[in-house]
């Protein structure tokens, strides 16, 4: 077969013509697949000129296919199946998260999808998971809404909530405690989730801001792990939303509810509205919107 002639051929006109086969009508073709009756005709007249035959008799209404349009139905349909299997059987998506949520959710994701998709997973901290999507280096992110995105070009939509929690050496005197308060924590040496600069914005920080209260860390990391091993080692009392560390090794620790923190942890899957969404993507996205929500001890 000589490749080169699919050149002189436009997928729209297909597309077209099929609708009008299958819908008995132009107009009814146009409504069909959300264009107009008069770009409908269009295409099947180019469609025509570049077969060199008429595909419906016009003379009538509705129009009707020819034997040369009939002849010709099953093919096109053939080549539309072809381009849905081949589109839907497959692709390649990457996935970005911050650590916790990729241990928890990415595996889930993985399980729901159907053979032939490909997940990239992408780790990264929220703060720089903004700037990943922005530059098209991933195709979603699932990070916190706080600290905002500064991107109007990003949507987001909330999976889950989650609330805050103070996480104690297993030895404290306050680890056995049914809750906290955050003045009682306030004035405990506190390891935090966040960095140097623009913490205030994570939920931690804003849940002691909204109290009136400015207590200082003594340690701030963005790795679950490197809290709870500062923890354990009796460096300070840590705060952070309940994900972070309920995915990761509690060994030696406690982990007690804030009674008064009036914040919680939003957490949304995040896309760049002006890129195309392709078949695999939405395969992803439909996965992550069927897995339940976390649930907490």
């Amino acid at each position: 077969m000589d490749l080169t002639a699919a050149y002189g051929f436009r997928m729209d006109w297909i597309v077209s013509f099929v609708a009008v086969a299958r819908h008995g009508g132009f107009s009814a073709a146009g409504k069909a697949v959300f264009r107009s009756q008069s770009r409908i005709s269009e295409h099947v007249a180019e469609l025509e000129r570049a077969l060199g035959v008429q595909l419906f008799d016009r003379t009538v209404h509705p129009a009707r296919l020819t034997p040369e349009g009939r002849a010709l139905v099953p093919y096109a349909e053939e080549i539309l199946d072809r381009l849905n299997t081949l589109t839907a059987a497959g692709g390649e998506v990457r996935f970005g998260a911050y650590p916790s949520a990729a241990a928890w959710l990415f595996p889930q994701v993985v399980r729901r999808l159907p053979a032939g998709i490909t997940l990239l997973l992408v780790e990264g901290p929220s703060l720089e998971l903004e700037g990943t999507l922005g530059r098209g280096e991933v195709d979603l992110a699932i990070r916190p809404v706080h600290p905002p995105v500064a991107s109007e070009s990003l949507e987001h939509e909330i999976l889950w909530t989650e609330p805050l929690v103070a996480v104690f050496e297993d030895s404290h005197p306050l680890a056995a405690a049914e809750s906290i308060g955050l003045a009682e924590l306030a004035g405990l040496p506190l390891i935090s989730i966040g960095e140097a600069s623009g913490a205030r914005q994570f939920e931690s920080h804003l849940a002691f801001a909204s109290a009136g209260l400015n207590p200082k860390s003594a340690f701030r990391t963005n790795q679950p792990q490197t809290l709870l091993s500062l923890v354990r080692h009796g460096l300070g009392t840590g705060v952070t939303n309940a994900l972070a560390v309920t995915t990761a090794n509690l060994t030696g620790v406690r982990l007690v509810p804030i009674r008064d923190a009036g914040v919680e942890r939003q957490v949304g899957l995040f896309v760049h509205r002006d890129r195309p969404r392709t078949p695999a993507m939405e395969h992803v996205i439909a996965a992550v919107r069927a897995v339940p929500p976390p649930t907490w001890p």
